[in-house]
C-alpha cells in the first residue's frame, strides 16, 4: 500500500508503513563477554575468586557445563555474533591478518548476518560496549573503512575498543565511529570496566526514557581478563593469601569444589601439569611471591569486573526489567598462556629483546596492576584456571575450548541453580536465541544472500532435562591444532608450529565418561579415531578451514607489509590524533626521521611534538625547558637524548634521525637541520612499539616519557612528517610471539 497523491490534500489519502513487528516472547538480552577466562574461574565453577553476582545469576538461573568456544577472542566472537562457525564466515583465526584465503580474511563476511541484524526487524535497539576485535585492526584507523565496525554491523550505539587489548587506566577508547578522550585519569579514579559499565546503564536508562516499549540487546565485552591484568590495589593484595600455596593446590581445591557443586562429575580425574609447567614446590621463595602476585592480579580484575556487573544487574532491577532480561554470562576463550613459565609485569620489554629478570619483577612487585605495569600470569596459573581441562587458549584441548556460561532469565527459564550438560558452541548462541523468538534467521541482509545458519539452538535443554543433546558434530581448528566432537567422542590433536601436518598425533575421549580428557583411547578405538579424523576433513572442506596454516608469525609480517605497502612518509596536521598502532608509521628495526615544523612563542613553549606509546614502551619527540627531547621507552627502560641549546622563538624545524646499525641505533637530535645533539643505545623496537597509538601535539594516557601527560604542546604546531628508511628488517618469528601475546 502507498499514499494517495492528489492534487489537494481534499482527494489525497496518507499513509505510513507499519513500524517492526515485536515477537510476542522477545526479552531484553544482555551478553556479558569476559576475555580469557577459565572454566573454573567464576566462584560457581569452583573458583576462590570472589564472584557474587555471577554466582546470584547462575543461582537464578543455569550453568551450562559443556559449552564451547574456537580457542581465540576473534574467532569466538565472529560465531557468537552470527550463529556461524568462524571460518565460514572469514574469520578462521583473527581480525590481525587476511592471509587471502576465504576463511582467513580477519573480517565478518556480509553473507554472515550478526544478531544486532537479525533483531533489528524485530523491533530491537542494539548496543555494543567494550571489545570488538573483529574487524582488520588495519581498518581500525581515522578513514576506517566503517563497515566492519559495531554501528556498520547492526548495532545503534558503541562505547568500547578495537583491539585485541587495550590498558584499563588508558584506554583507545572509541564512541560509534570516533576515538575519543578517557572520561578522567588515573589520578581521578578512572578504570575502563568502571566506564563501561556506566556507559551500559546510561544505554538501558536512555533506551527506557525514549523507547521503553521496544526490546533492547546490550553486548558487554569488558577487558577482563585479558593482560594486562590492572585492578584496584587494594583488591590485588586481599588475593595474595589465598593463592599462596601455589598452583597445584589450587587444582587439586578447584576440582573437588567443581565436585560438589556439580559442575564435573565424581570421576572427573585430574590431568597430568601440563607440558612446560614446573611443580609449584620447585620455584623458590622469590619465584612463587612474584607468581602469586601476578596471580593476585588476575583474580582482582575479575573480582573488581563481578563488583562493577553488580551495579548493572542492580539498575536492571531499578528499571523494573530484571525478570524479562534474558542474562548471559561467558568468555572468549580458555584462560592464556601467553604469561609464558614466569609471566611478566611489563611484557614490553622481553619482547623487543630487553629481558625482565625475577630481581626487577621483585623490585616492581607493588607496581603490579598498576598503570606502568603491562603483566601478565604465569602458565601454572593459566592452568589452574582451566581446571581440570587440558592446555589453554590456542589450543583445541579442553582447556582452550570449554568455557563457562552462566544463563539468566526469571520470565522465561523456571530451572534455578542447576547444571545443564550436554554439548554447546558458541555458534549455537544465535539459533538459541532466534528459538526463543520463534523467527527465522533472515535469508537476505541489507540485500545481501545470506549463508545458512550453521548452529543448532540448546533451548529445549535450558527448559527441562531430558532435551536431547546436540546432533550436528562440531569441529575445531586453531595454528593448526585440531578438534572435533560427536555424538559424546573427540578426537583432538596439538599441533607443534612448523612440525608436519601428517606427524601430529591424534587423541581420542569419551568425553561423556571422561570429562577432562585424561583417558586416551586412540590405541583401544582405532577405528573410531580414524572415523572422527574423516569427519574432521569432511567439515574442515565444508566450513572453508583449509588450507591449513601454522605460519601465523610471518601472517603478521605479511599483513603488515600489504597494509603499509611502499609508503614510507607520513604527514601529520596539528589536531590529528588517536592513530591505532597497526595504521601508525612502522619505525620497528630501522632507520627513520621525524621532523616537527612548528613556531615558538616568546618565551617559549613546552609540550609533545609526537608520541607513540604510553608509560609501559613507546617513543616521544618533545620540547621541556626549552630544549628538543627525544624518549626511547623500551618496556619502562628509558634513554633519554636533550638538545646542547634552547630553541629560540620563530618558526623551526626540530627533528631527530634515527640510523639503525648492525649492533644498535644512533640518534641525532636536530634544530633547524644542525646537529643539537647524539648517543647510541642497543635499545630499539625490535618487534613493536606498543600497543597504545599515536598522538601529535600531546601524549594521551598514560605517559611515554618522564613528564606529566598529556603535556600538550604550548605553541603553533604545523605539522609533523615521519619518513623511514628501506633497511627495515624484522624477526618474524618474534613477531609473531608479540603479536599472539595481545590476542
Amino acid at each position: 500500500m502507498a499514499a494517495k497523491i492528489g492534487r489537494t490534500l481534499a482527494d489525497s489519502t496518507p499513509y505510513w508503513p507499519p513500524g517492526p513487528k515485536v515477537p510476542k516472547t522477545a526479552p531484553n538480552i544482555l551478553v556479558v563477554l569476559f576475555d580469557d577466562v577459565g572454566f573454573s574461574d567464576f566462584g560457581c565453577y569452583g573458583s576462590p575468586i570472589q564472584t557474587p553476582t555471577i554466582d546470584g545469576l547462575a543461582a537464578a538461573g543455569v550453568r551450562l557445563n559443556g559449552f564451547h568456544t574456537t580457542a581465540m577472542c576473534s574467532t569466538t566472537r565472529a560465531a557468537l555474533l552470527t550463529g556461524r562457525n568462524h571460518h565460514s564466515v572469514g574469520v578462521g583465526c583473527l581480525a590481525n591478518f587476511d592471509s587471502g584465503f576465504p576463511g582467513y580474511r580477519g573480517k565478518i563476511a556480509k553473507e554472515a548476518g550478526t544478531l544486532p541484524e537479525m533483531l533489528r526487524p524485530h523491533g530491537y535497539r542494539n548496543y555494543m560496549v567494550g571489545k570488538w576485535h573483529v574487524t582488520s585492526l588495519t581498518e581500525t584507523g581515522p578513514t576506517g573503512p566503517f563497515d566492519g565496525w559495531p554501528l556498520g554491523r547492526g548495532f545503534d550505539r558503541y562505547y568500547g575498543f578495537m583491539d585485541a587489548e587495550t590498558d584499563q587506566y588508558s584506554p583507545e577508547l572509541v564512541r560509534d565511529n570516533t576515538p575519543i578522550e578517557q572520561p578522567k585519569s588515573y589520578a581521578e579514579g578512572y578504570h575502563l570496566t568502571t566506564d563501561l559499565v556506566d556507559q551500559s546503564i546510561r544505554y538501558i536508562a536512555d533506551h527506557a526514557a525514549s523507547a521503553p516499549d521496544k526490546p533492547w540487546l546490550l553486548w558487554l565485552a569488558p577487558g577482563a581478563c585479558h593482560a594486562p591484568h590492572q585492578a584496584p590495589k587494594d583488591i590485588i593484595e586481599s588475593y595474595d593469601p589465598i593463592f599462596a600455596e601455589g598452583w597445584d593446590v589450587e587444582r587439586e581445591r578447584r576440582l573437588a569444589r567443581q565436585k560438589a557443586l556439580g559442575i564435573v562429575p565424581a570421576n572427573t580425574d585430574l590431568p597430568a601439569r601440563n607440558d612446560g609447567v614446573r611443580p609449584w614446590t620447585d620455584l623458590s621463595a622469590d619465584e612463587q611471591t612474584v607468581a602469586v602476585r601476578l596471580q593476585s592480579a588476575f583474580a582482582a580484575m575479575l573480582d573488581h569486573t563481578d563488583r562493577e556487573l553488580a551495579r548493572l544487574v542492580a539498575f536492571l532491577e531499578e528499571a523494573g526489567v530484571r525478570d524479562d532480561t534474558l542474562i548471559l554470562v561467558m568468555s572468549d576463550n580458555g584462560a592464556s598462556q601467553e604469561g609464558g613459565p614466569n609471566g611478566f609485569v611489563n611484557a614490553m620489554g622481553p619482547y623487543n629483546g630487553k629481558g625482565e629478570p625475577l630481581a626487577e619483577k621483585l623490585a616492581r612487585l607493588d607496581d603490579i596492576g598498576g598503570p606502568d605495569s603491562h603483566s601478565n600470569f604465569p602458565h601454572g596459573w593459566a592452568m589452574a584456571s582451566n581446571t581440570p581441562l587440558r592446555r589453554y587458549k590456542q589450543n583445541t584441548h579442553g582447556g582452550g575450548i570449554r568455557d563457562p556460561l552462566v544463563i539468566s532469565w526469571p520470565k522465561g527459564i523456571a530451572r534455578r541453580g542447576e547444571v545443564v550438560e550436554g554439548f554447546a558452541h558458541a555458534c549455537d548462541l544465535v539459533p538459541t536465541i532466534l528459538d526463543i523468538l520463534s523467527v527465522d534467521a533472515p535469508s537476505e541482509v541489507a540485500g545481501v544472500v545470506q549463508m545458512p545458519i550453521e548452529g543448532e539452538s540448546f533451548l529445549a535443554r535450558l527448559q527441562g532435562p531430558g532435551a536431547p543433546d546436540r546432533n550436528r558434530p562440531q569441529y575445531f581448528e586453531m595454528f593448526g591444532h585440531r578438534g572435533l566432537w560427536k555424538d559424546g567422542w573427540k578426537a583432538v590433536a596439538f599441533h607443534p608450529p612448523g612440525a608436519p601436518f601428517e606427524a601430529d598425533r591424534w587423541e581420542l575421549f569419551h568425553l561423556d565418561a571422561d570429562f577432562s580428557e585424561a583417558h586416551d583411547l586412540a590405541e583401544a578405538e582405532p577405528a573410531r579415531l580414524k572415523a572422527l579424523q574423516d569427519v574432521w576433513w569432511s567439515e574442515a572442506e565444508a566450513h572453508q578451514v583449509l588450507p591449513l596454516d601454522d605460519r601465523f608469525a610471518p601472517r603478521f609480517a605479511e599483513n603488515s607489509a600489504r597494509f603499509a605497502g611502499l609508503r614510507k612518509r607520513y604527514v601529520f596536521h596539528a589536531g590529528m590524533g588517536h592513530l591505532p598502532s597497526d595504521v601508525a608509521p612502522d619505525v620497528r628495526s630501522r632507520s627513520y626521521r621525524i621532523e616537527a615544523e612548528l613556531i615558538v612563542p616568546p618565551g617559549g613553549a613546552d609540550g609533545v611534538l609526537i608520541a607513540h606509546g604510553d608509560a609501559t614502551s613507546g617513543y616521544s619527540l618533545y620540547v621541556k625547558g626549552g630544549r628538543l627531547h627525544y624518549t626511547l621507552n623500551i618496556g619502562g627502560k628509558l634513554e633519554t637524548l636533550a638538545a646542547d641549546r634552547p630553541t629560540p622563538e620563530g618558526p623551526h624545524i626540530l627533528g631527530v634521525a634515527v640510523r639503525q646499525g648492525p649492533d644498535g641505533r644512533d640518534f641525532t637530535l636536530t634544530v633547524d637541520g644542525r646537529r643539537a645533539a647524539s648517543m647510541s643505545t642497543t635499545l630499539g623496537f625490535a618487534t613493536l612499539i606498543s600497543w597504545s597509538g599515536l598522538d601529535i601535539g600531546r601524549d594521551r594516557g598514560s605517559p611515554v616519557a618522564p613528564y606529566e601527560a598529556p603535556f600538550a604542546y604550548a605553541g603553533t604546531l604545523r605539522r609533523v612528517t615521519v619518513t623511514m628508511d628501506d633497511d627495515q628488517i624484522l624477526d618474524g618469528d618474534a613477531i609473531g610471539e608479540a603479536e599472539m601475546a595481545r590476542q
